[in-house]
């Protein structure tokens, strides 16, 4: 996990690198010409595991690895792994220089997830909390956009909050609310049940933390894979109940939207169900 000292074959391993922006793009060679791979959200912990002129390659929590430019990690210690530490609890947050959305334009915008290392209430506004950021600045954000200890979410639960993201648009390689891509959005949700999945559509389909489903058996909270063949899957989506499910798609509109998997578009397509043990 990104912050926790882990012990792999005896070497003691720890990420040394947090992200600076927002969202950074994960590119399959050191330049913004090469396809993107996956993503890094605002303060996660990377591991740096190489570095070619500008560029690092970085292997996140989820075992993934891509290039992105060296000017959005900052390399010296890791970030929000200790002391009081908020969790985004909103698609976006903003996060202001003083505790007032009046004054001033916002800092930053983060997406849903992020953590952040929380340094001081407000003396006089309860609504307000004062973080510390990856690059040392301090900053403001409301304390309703933050949960101190998200709880691990049941099937009817997750189905709520997946709901919270239709309209968001598709993005090839996104694994954040400013956009995500099939096998993002749903390896998101797992999170959310405190189920960690592969990165990728093709590798969640055959590991070890889901188990095969009949059609006839489909409940919700089930995953939806897609493809031409069962060992060519290249979509995903989460089952919701009566026929319909939810994925982030370019199929007709590029969004996260709610589909009738008795379209014909996705019963050709559809290739296995699975189901979190």
């Amino acid at each position: 996990m990104p912050g926790i000292t882990v012990l792999l074959l005896g070497i003691l391993v720890l990420p040394d690198a947090a992200v600076l922006e927002p969202v950074a793009n994960m590119y399959a060679a050191p330049t913004e010409e090469a396809e993107v791979v996956s993503q890094a959200i605002y303060g996660s912990n990377v591991e740096l595991l190489e570095q070619k002129d500008n560029w690092g390659r970085i292997r996140t929590a989820d075992n993934y690895t891509g290039w992105t430019p060296l000017s959005v990690l900052r390399r010296d210690r890791a970030y929000a792994v200790g002391g009081r530490v908020a969790e985004v609890q909103c698609l976006f947050a903003h996060l202001y220089r003083e505790a007032d959305v009046t004054k001033h334009a916002p800092l930053l915008t983060v997406p849903f997830e992020t953590k952040l290392e929380v340094i001081a209430d407000h003396p006089d506004n309860t609504r307000w909390l004062q973080v510390q950021l990856p690059d040392d600045r301090t900053a403001w954000i409301q304390s309703g956009a933050v949960a101190f200890d998200a709880r691990t979410l049941d099937i009817p639960a997750v189905i709520d909050l997946s709901r919270q993201f239709v309209g968001l648009p598709y993005t090839w390689g996104g694994t954040s609310s400013f956009g995500y891509d099939c096998s993002g959005f749903v390896q998101m949700l797992c999170r959310r049940r405190g189920v960690k999945l592969p990165r990728d559509s093709r590798l969640q389909v055959n590991c070890d933390a889901v188990v095969p489903v009949n059609r006839d058996d489909l409940a919700p909270g089930d995953l939806l894979y897609f493809g031409s063949s069962a060992t060519r899957v290249s979509h995903t989506g989460l089952y919701l109940g009566d026929g319909r499910f939810i994925n982030a798609t370019t199929y007709q509109t590029p969004t996260v939207r709610i589909d009738e998997l008795n379209d014909p578009h996705w019963t050709r397509l559809l290739v296995a169900i699975r189901r979190v043990r």
